[in-house]
């Protein structure tokens, strides 16, 4: 079976400067990757990579076995969409507004106008992203996690089959977070959609996608399932630090604990009664 979206000997730079060198990754179908890594490590850079909006030195992205770099501006948007860190919009456009420019790459070229299947497509993002409510609200008078939801609303009216998402979560409170995250998982689970987020919380990263890929000095250093990845060693090769790794007794997730003030490991819960315990490696 052809996998949605692969990487393949990507080698990235930017301004000249190398970035990332030899990046191999493939995007499950209907699974949700999680790259993450250190500040720097390349991790926005290759999902602007994967979106065809940043050029690799070398290598190549395909998209559904073909290469990215054969598709028309409207034919890749209507197989991939991108949702940047930070975007902007017009004030005083609604919810439901926002959503329907995600149908501009199925609208006819002369007409531009929208018909059923648009409506539709409206209809459905905003029902998968808990927006309906909130469809004639001014996007500049939402809260945080509610814009950030009208957003993917708007990524998500395009239909497309491949939704990359860069650092959602930045500037959220924690229960934003979980929310966004909780509708990611989602998009995968219920809508078969193929998910690649960039993410700076790494049990956030566990917790919420199929797979992890860890960027660290211009390679992937760990790619795979969470329990496979998130480990003492690869934390320490990519982030410089110690930590403890546990693993959730009732889901096999892995959580990492961050080392005391006074440098000694933390306490691993549960550990007198046996509750607890490190993570195998």
């Amino acid at each position: 079976m052809t996998v949605p979206l692969r990487a393949e000997g990507v080698e990235l730079a930017h301004g000249g400067a190398p970035i990332c060198r030899d990046v191999t990754l493939e995007l499950a179908r209907a699974e949700v990757t999680a790259l993450v890594g250190p500040n720097g490590s390349g991790k926005s850079t290759l999902l602007r990579t994967l979106a065809r909006l940043h050029r690799p030195e070398s290598g190549r992205v395909l998209l559904e076995g073909a290469d990215i770099a054969s598709y028309s501006p409207r034919g890749l948007a209507r197989n991939l969409a991108f949702l940047t860190q930070t975007p902007t919009v017009p004030s005083g456009i609604t919810v439901a507004e926002l959503a329907a420019y995600g149908r501009h790459p199925h609208r006819g070229l002369l007409t531009g106008r929208s018909g059923s299947k648009d409506r539709d497509a409206v209809a459905w993002a905003l029902e998968a992203t808990g927006t309906g409510p909130l469809r004639d609200r001014q996007i500049d008078h939402l809260s945080g996690g509610e814009r950030q939801r009208a957003w993917i609303a708007m990524a998500l009216a395009q239909r497309a089959p491949v939704l990359l998402l860069d650092e959602p979560t930045t500037y959220l409170d924690i229960r934003y977070q979980v929310e966004v995250l909780r509708l990611v998982r989602s998009l995968a689970d219920d809508h078969g959609i193929t998910v690649a987020v960039v993410l700076h919380d790494l049990n956030q990263a566990a917790a919420f996608a199929d797979t992890m890929a860890v960027l660290a000095g211009g390679r992937i250093i760990a790619d795979g399932r969470p329990a496979d990845v998130l480990t003492e060693d690869v934390v320490r090769t990519a982030f410089g630090i110690d930590t403890t790794v546990i693993s959730d007794p009732d889901t096999g997730l892995p959580t990492c604990l961050p080392y005391r003030r006074d440098g000694e490991p933390a306490p691993v819960p549960g550990a007198a009664t046996g509750a607890g315990h490190a993570a195998d490696h």
